[in-house]
């Protein structure tokens, strides 16, 4: 069902927006047929949006899943770490200098780079990474990195504060092209997926994981860079896009799912989906103005989990 609802996803992205198609204009302009117009609507405009924001929404997902068995809290998503944060403050840095697109993407990549080099070195010890003191290190840095943030948009020229906010918001509008993202979501996906027996040894506690041989230590660096990784690729590509990590996991294990492996592949899918959905209505309740994706997916999520919740 969720791999049905997936591909209805990506197809109905394809076909619905302000101009709508028909499935037969679509195909048609997929295999370069078709009107002129109706192949660069497809091909240039909606294909890479709607492509990237199914891989961000995977992303997130696997990034939740992980985390969540690495810090041992339910509550734990791909920017609990303060990736977010720091991603944040590198693009704004480089939008107060009126720099172009791709330096702000690389001002937020090295951004998130940064802040996950002190999560790092700030909780790692020859012992390992406690998840608390992890936890507790990434809250903090969020927390400063937000009072950096407060001073930006404080700070900003008027005709900087929109590009700032909206960028803060997170959108899939800046997207040009999703083969990046798309094979990193193939990446992080065999990996984790490779991983899963171990994930779910590992959620019996590192004491009984080392008495049934495994090694916590590689597995905990394994998963904090995989998890690092799928986050800072979905901020330097479409900015901070927050509860897609939190929902589509716990969506899965509430509908009966424990083993990690069907767990991660099944939260992929559900966060593609989710965000394929929260991106089409982003740019097409009030077309021509585009709404962040970003405060969609709360939107939709939060009475989404509630529900969830309540049923169970």
């Amino acid at each position: 069902m969720l791999l049905v609802f997936s591909i209805a996803s990506l197809w109905i992205g394809l076909s619905a927006g302000s101009v709508k198609l028909t499935n037969a204009e679509v195909w048609q302009a997929l295999i370069g047929q078709g009107s002129k117009m109706h192949r660069q609507i497809v091909n240039e405009l909606r294909a890479p949006r709607v492509f990237a924001a199914f891989a961000c929404g995977g992303l997130l997902a696997l990034a939740g899943t992980l985390l969540q068995v690495l810090l041992r809290n339910p509550l734990a998503d791909p920017y609990i770490l303060g990736i977010s944060g720091g991603a944040a403050v590198g693009a704004l840095s480089a939008l107060s200098l009126g720099l172009a697109a791709l330096g702000v993407n690389i001002g937020a990549l090295l951004g998130a780079v940064a802040a996950i080099v002190l999560v790092f070195a700030l909780s790692w010890r020859s012992s390992g990474a406690r998840p608390d003191r992890m936890l507790l290190t990434g809250v903090v840095l969020s927390a400063g990195f937000a009072a950096i943030i407060s001073l930006f948009l404080v700070l900003a020229p008027a005709a900087q504060l929109h590009g700032m906010l909206f960028w803060l918001m997170g959108d899939m509008s800046r997207v040009v092209s999703a083969a990046p993202v798309v094979m990193l979501l193939v990446i992080v996906a065999i990996a984790a997926l490779l991983l899963g027996h171990s994930l779910d040894i590992l959620t019996l506690g590192e004491t009984k994981a080392m008495t049934l041989g495994l090694s916590a230590r590689p597995l905990q660096v394994a998963i904090f860079l995989l998890a690092a990784v799928a986050a800072t690729a979905v901020v330097v590509t479409a900015g901070p896009i927050g509860f897609v990590g939190l929902l589509a996991p716990h969506a899965i294990r509430l509908l009966g799912v424990t083993r990690h492996r069907p767990l991660l592949a099944l939260s992929l899918i559900a966060g593609g989906g989710f965000l394929v959905w929260a991106d089409l209505i982003a740019r097409s309740v009030a077309a021509p103005l585009q709404l962040p994706a970003g405060a969609v997916t709360a939107v939709l999520g939060v009475p989404l989990l509630l529900i969830l919740l309540l049923r169970r």
